[in-house]
């Protein structure tokens, strides 16, 4: 394929001459191109909904979300992924990143490693693939023989499967269930695709995760009910949810996680339901984990006994 008809590789008409502006200009001039990135996404709601509700699906059948990608794709994957476990307490085998080259290539650049398809798959092999499991492509070409192989591999062994690039050119090579096609035009540096097509799948990659994570009753509000809490700062996030939700004092929120091991959700229970931590988990567990449900029923069962 002649990449430079992608549009990621073509040159951009309105930093040709970059190199001879002022600081300011150069800094303007990239913030202007910039601005282009968030409409670029939003055009692609539909397609990112799909794709989130594919998510769900996996992840309620027991699956889990694989990103894969090479270079600055690769890393957003890897980035993303890391950060679901601390910011909504699950599995970190649930959302794992897997980049060509390893794990050597988050830190150094290993540029021949996205070059064989065959690589693609055989980095997916050792993950155990299951039917449930979804795997989602990350490309800014769109034509990474290394992403290609691991998606292709996914849909021999039954998994759904999703791709994000940012070349429409490419739509025609790609076959995935879902494709994500954020087209934020020409890159200032011509084919540097860290900058306005990474900014873009950071912003996908972002909303994907959120959006599952919510769906999946990890969100009470805007508030992450289910964090972990690894740190003082999310020892004082934690506190301050149950503060948010319950109205108790600081005090009290502490003395509610202490009793429930440091588990926010679980602890708001608790106090809503006047019920001990095994009690709070079997709640919540009929409530498939939901906060709203598990404290909403028992504001219904109040009114109904008021009523009586």
């Amino acid at each position: 394929m002649d990449r430079s008809k992608l549009t990621t590789e073509k040159r951009n008409s309105r930093t040709k001459k970059i190199d001879t502006l002022s600081t300011l200009e150069i800094v303007t001039t990239i913030n202007k191109q910039d601005q282009a990135v968030a409409q670029a996404v939003a055009r692609q709601a539909k397609q990112i909904a799909k794709a989130v509700d594919v998510i769900v699906n996996g992840f309620k059948r027991g699956g889990r979300l694989f990103y894969v990608g090479a270079g600055t794709s690769g890393r957003l994957g890897v980035l993303d992924a890391s950060e679901c476990p601390p910011t909504y307490g699950v599995n970190p085998q649930m959302v794992q990143g897997v980049i060509a080259g390893g794990k050597r290539a988050l830190v150094r650049s290993v540029e021949g490693a996205e070059d064989h398809a065959a690589d693609g798959a055989k980095a997916l092999k050792s993950k155990r693939l299951k039917d449930v499991d979804v795997v989602c492509g990350i490309a800014a070409c769109g034509i990474t023989p290394f992403v290609h192989g691991a998606v292709e591999y996914a849909r021999q062994m039954g998994c759904a499967t999703l791709f994000v690039t940012c070349a429409p050119q490419s739509k025609k090579l790609i076959t995935a269930d879902v494709i994500i096609t954020a087209v934020v035009g020409p890159e200032v540096i011509t084919g540097s695709t860290r900058m306005k097509a990474g900014t873009a799948t950071k912003l996908v990659l972002n909303t994907l995760t959120t959006s599952a994570m919510i769906k999946m009753g990890k969100v009470y509000g805007n508030l992450m009910v289910d964090v972990k809490i690894t740190n003082d700062k999310l020892r004082d996030r934690a506190q301050r949810i149950i503060m948010a939700i319950t109205g108790v004092s600081r005090s009290l929120a502490q003395s509610l996680l202490e009793k429930s091991n440091g588990l926010v959700k679980p602890a708001i229970v608790m106090h809503a339901k006047k019920v001990d931590l095994i009690t709070a988990l079997e709640i919540l567990k009929a409530s498939d984990n939901f906060l709203r449900i598990a404290i909403g029923s028992k504001q219904q069962s109040s009114g109904c006994k008021s009523r009586k």
